[in-house]
């Protein structure tokens, strides 16, 4: 079985990434006295949000915030995916906020799925829609997206932001922290290292999407949670659902432009798929030629990654369809979340 993983110049981001914030390099120790600024920076506002000098929006429907302490592709996305279809299930009608990372569209623009508007708003946002089945709105402020998500949608009882734990102008019920195997790399705040916030921030539950053991104390509840394969589509939308055995003994190469690429080309390296990985920057802005590769028979993507590779979409392009399976005991702590809860 092989997984070779091929570095680009284009993913240096990620590679500083390894060599630094996931151990206590020279660099990281350089990057200190920054990082140490940065983590006043980050008390100073939190406090201002803490005692109402600066305000924070409180909408008339519970707000569910699923982020992270760190830099880096976690699983997020899978995980919000997973809510939005246990709320559903419960009887509720969720909407879903997000910044919209690579996007243009302003504080408020809705993305509306199957469309080509992922320049617009962001690639998260566009596999959100296609998955979700539920409005997403993305914007800058995500109040303002989440009162226009409100406005166009009054039948909306929850909202549902991917990512913003940072994002303290939206008040919100509940604050869900996802990790990996990673975990907090070497604990440093940014540049020195991955975190946002410190370790020692609250949150309500922290769910660890590695089956791993947990090794730290953490303030919070803990879960762990697995990404499954369910699954590949053809980017360009045709043919349905193929399965891992028709990839069989096939040359095989797989791109990723997500914040752990690694993660992905493990996970095919698990089904038994021989491939050659191509490891790109998260959000990365793909084109036909940084595609084509010689001796392939099929280039396999993630999702988020699939969308903005529909207009030039080739029909040896498959994305692989990943789903959310966090403990059971999890969605109680969600479902909470409505008990006496009193609107705004």
């Amino acid at each position: 079985m092989h997984c070779r993983i091929e570095l680009t110049g284009k993913s240096a981001g990620s590679h500083f990434a390894e060599r630094h914030w996931y151990s206590l390099s020279p660099v990281s120790i350089l990057l200190l006295p920054i990082a140490i600024c940065f983590g006043i920076v980050v008390f100073i506002r939190r406090t201002l949000y803490r005692y109402g000098i600066l305000k924070s929006v409180r909408l008339n429907v519970p707000v569910i915030v699923v982020g992270n302490l760190t830099v880096g592709g976690t699983g997020k996305t899978p995980l919000v995916l997973w809510v939005v279809e246990m709320l559903r299930a419960a009887g509720k009608q969720p909407g879903i906020v997000l910044r919209g990372y690579g996007g243009h569209g302003g504080d408020a623009l809705e993305a509306v799925s199957g469309s080509d508007e992922v320049r617009l708003v962001g690639d998260e946002a566009m596999l959100l829609a296609d998955r979700a089945q539920c409005p997403v709105w993305t914007g800058r402020n995500r109040a303002v997206a989440a009162q226009a998500l409100l406005a166009a949608y009054p039948h909306c009882d929850v909202i549902v932001c991917d990512d913003g734990l940072q994002h303290y102008r939206l008040a919100r019920d509940l604050e869900i922290a996802v990790e990996d195997e990673r975990g907090h790399g070497n604990g440093l705040m940014l540049p020195a290292g991955p975190m946002r916030e410190p370790a020692s921030r609250r949150v309500d539950a922290t769910v660890v999407n590695s089956n791993g053991p947990v090794s730290r104390t953490r303030r919070s509840k803990v879960f762990h949670m697995k990404l499954s394969a369910s699954g590949f589509q053809r980017v360009d939308g045709h043919g349905g659902t193929f399965e891992v055995i028709e990839f069989a003994g096939k040359r095989l190469h797989a791109v990723a432009g997500i914040g752990n690429p690694q993660r992905f080309f493990e996970l095919l390296r698990s089904m038994g798929l021989n491939v050659t990985p191509h490891a790109f920057p998260d959000h990365h802005t793909f084109t036909s030629t940084e595609l084509e590769f010689n001796d392939c028979d099929a280039v396999l993507m993630t999702e988020k990654d699939a969308v903005k590779c529909r207009a030039f979409a080739r029909q040896d392009m498959y994305a692989l369809r990943v789903v959310a399976e966090p403990d059971p005991a999890f969605a109680d702590v969600i479902l909470k979340v409505f008990d006496g809860r009193t609107p705004a």
